[in-house]
């Protein structure tokens, strides 16, 4: 696997690549755990040439949020990045990806405004510009990102197609750790009893999918099936909401043939944990 660091870096290797190779490209944060490694073996498994990129956007972070506690281990993620079928692994300064005089703003639809969006009015915004200049550096055929992250995954998907950028942006699956919680970097701030208390996220989540399974179709009850195993005063719930799998507005009813995504918000241990549920329709 090839080391790569900073912008000129990256172009260089870019244009050096055979037009006609496929380029998968896997955008993290760092603190690569077993949900990201799952995302390289998809890429692997799809295209000639995987490239992995490691950077800690600050414009995703609003005042007050957990930049500096944000888990960093560069050489543990090149390690596991290698080991996963990673061709490339690149990293890079704020300074370069972000230089001097920097003000470039991405508009955003007004799904980005809820869920996520609510407690978080940068994230998306600052999600939306990295993105779009890893494309732009990268020139990837494919993408991939968790569907933890589901309304980003939404938000991304319609930058591409909104901006022709002819990127194919795929989900993969959600990966869990045994309680069911589902990984993340941030979980490395838990506790174990932290862990423990968080996994009540996908109980309550599984529970309503079993509920709707059972025959229910109604949104309110299928959310107070889930409300009701959130209730440990060590858990603060943000949101809880069944909402439409493309538009992210709320569902009332959920149609069996279109279903429904059941999206959660909540911190533990000041640590702020997502995670979400395919309810019906072909994403179950």
């Amino acid at each position: 696997m090839t080391t790569i660091e900073g912008v000129a870096a990256i172009r260089e290797w870019r244009d050096g690549q055979s037009e006609s190779k496929t380029i998968g490209l896997v955008p993290t944060m760092g603190a690569l755990h077993e949900g990201h490694l799952s995302l390289v073996r998809c890429a692997r498994a799809d295209c000639d040439v995987v490239a992995v990129s490691v950077f800690v956007n600050p414009t995703q972070f609003g005042p007050g949020e957990d930049l500096d506690r944000y888990p960093r281990d560069p050489e543990a993620d090149a390690t596991l990045a290698d080991a996963a079928g990673a061709d490339l692994i690149w990293f890079a300064a704020r300074d370069e990806v972000y230089p001097p005089q920097f003000a470039t703003r991405v508009e955003l639809p007004r799904l980005a405004d809820r869920l996520c969006g609510l407690a978080r009015p940068v994230h998306f915004g600052g999600v939306a510009l990295i993105v779009l200049k890893l494309f732009h550096l990268f020139r990837p055929h494919r993408a991939y990102f968790g569907e933890k992250d589901y309304q980003q995954s939404v938000l991304v998907r319609r930058m591409g197609r909104d901006l022709d950028l002819g990127v194919q942006v795929i989900a993969c699956p959600t990966v869990r750790e045994e309680s069911g919680l589902a990984c993340s970097s941030r979980n490395q701030n838990l506790t174990e009893r932290g862990r423990t208390i968080a996994g009540a996220l996908a109980r309550a989540l599984l529970l309503a999918r079993d509920r709707f399974r059972a025959g229910e179709r109604d949104g309110a009850a299928l959310v107070l099936v889930a409300a009701r195993e959130l209730v440990d005063p060590a858990l603060t719930l943000e949101y809880l909401e069944l909402v439409d799998p493309e538009t992210l507005e709320p569902v009332e009813r959920v149609d069996p043939t279109r279903g429904a995504r059941l999206l959660v918000a909540a911190t533990v241990e000041r640590v702020r944990l997502i995670d979400n549920v395919q309810i019906g329709g072909e994403g179950e």
